[in-house]
Protein backbone atom coordinates (compact mmCIF):
# COMPACT_ATOMS: atom_id res chain seq x y z
CA UNK A 1 0.00 0.00 0.00
CA UNK A 2 1.21 3.10 -0.78
CA UNK A 3 1.05 6.66 0.60
CA UNK A 4 -1.95 7.99 -0.96
CA UNK A 5 -3.55 5.06 -0.21
CA UNK A 6 -3.08 4.84 3.41
CA UNK A 7 -5.84 5.85 5.79
CA UNK A 8 -5.32 8.72 8.10
CA UNK A 9 -6.62 8.49 11.55
CA UNK A 10 -10.28 10.08 10.65
CA UNK A 11 -10.48 8.21 7.60
CA UNK A 12 -9.78 5.12 9.32
CA UNK A 13 -12.58 6.28 11.85
CA UNK A 14 -15.00 6.79 9.24
CA UNK A 15 -13.97 3.67 7.69
CA UNK A 16 -15.11 1.93 10.93
CA UNK A 17 -18.55 3.93 11.43
CA UNK A 18 -19.36 2.66 7.87
CA UNK A 19 -18.29 -1.06 7.87
CA UNK A 20 -20.39 -1.14 11.17
CA UNK A 21 -23.56 0.67 9.98
CA UNK A 22 -23.56 -1.06 7.34
CA UNK A 23 -22.77 -4.70 8.30
CA UNK A 24 -20.23 -4.51 5.26
CA UNK A 25 -18.32 -8.14 5.19
CA UNK A 26 -14.82 -5.69 4.07
CA UNK A 27 -12.38 -4.87 7.45
CA UNK A 28 -12.40 -1.19 7.81
CA UNK A 29 -8.57 -1.05 7.51
CA UNK A 30 -8.53 -2.23 4.34
CA UNK A 31 -10.51 0.53 2.75
CA UNK A 32 -8.42 2.31 0.24
CA UNK A 33 -9.25 5.97 0.83
CA UNK A 34 -9.56 6.80 -2.64
CA UNK A 35 -11.81 3.78 -3.87
CA UNK A 36 -15.29 5.30 -4.88
CA UNK A 37 -18.32 4.26 -1.99
CA UNK A 38 -20.77 4.25 -5.13
CA UNK A 39 -21.63 1.71 -7.24
CA UNK A 40 -18.51 0.04 -8.73
CA UNK A 41 -16.30 0.71 -5.75
CA UNK A 42 -18.04 -0.44 -2.20
CA UNK A 43 -20.52 -1.15 -4.28
CA UNK A 44 -22.91 0.81 -1.97
CA UNK A 45 -26.30 2.21 -3.34
CA UNK A 46 -28.67 5.41 -2.43
CA UNK A 47 -30.08 3.66 0.89
CA UNK A 48 -27.05 2.26 1.91
CA UNK A 49 -25.30 6.34 1.34
CA UNK A 50 -28.78 7.75 3.29
CA UNK A 51 -27.66 5.67 5.87
CA UNK A 52 -23.90 6.41 6.31
CA UNK A 53 -25.15 10.41 5.66
CA UNK A 54 -27.47 9.84 9.27
CA UNK A 55 -24.66 8.16 10.78
CA UNK A 56 -22.81 11.08 9.73
CA UNK A 57 -24.60 13.58 11.17
CA UNK A 58 -25.03 11.85 14.18
CA UNK A 59 -21.45 10.83 14.98
CA UNK A 60 -19.94 14.04 13.77
CA UNK A 61 -22.51 16.84 13.54
CA UNK A 62 -22.18 17.59 10.27
CA UNK A 63 -25.34 17.73 7.99
CA UNK A 64 -25.54 15.78 4.70
CA UNK A 65 -28.60 17.02 2.66
CA UNK A 66 -29.45 15.39 -0.20
CA UNK A 67 -30.37 17.82 -2.28
CA UNK A 68 -26.60 19.05 -1.82
CA UNK A 69 -25.04 20.22 -5.65
CA UNK A 70 -21.48 18.62 -4.37
CA UNK A 71 -22.96 15.27 -3.23
CA UNK A 72 -21.33 13.39 -5.75
CA UNK A 73 -17.97 14.89 -5.23
CA UNK A 74 -18.69 14.71 -1.48
CA UNK A 75 -19.41 10.84 -1.67
CA UNK A 76 -17.30 10.02 -4.10
CA UNK A 77 -14.48 8.39 -1.81
CA UNK A 78 -14.06 8.21 2.03
CA UNK A 79 -10.73 10.45 1.59
CA UNK A 80 -13.31 12.54 -0.16
CA UNK A 81 -16.17 12.32 2.56
CA UNK A 82 -13.85 13.21 5.40
CA UNK A 83 -12.45 15.86 4.34
CA UNK A 84 -16.07 17.29 4.04
CA UNK A 85 -16.65 15.85 7.20
CA UNK A 86 -13.16 17.60 8.98
CA UNK A 87 -14.06 20.88 6.73
CA UNK A 88 -17.52 21.34 8.43
CA UNK A 89 -17.56 19.65 11.90
CA UNK A 90 -18.92 22.19 14.01
CA UNK A 91 -20.42 24.53 11.80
Amino acid sequence: MNDSSAQNAQEAELARLIVKILNLQVPAMEIDPETPLYAEGLGLDSIDMLEVALAVSQQFGVKLRADDKDNVKIFSSLRSLSAYIQQNRGT
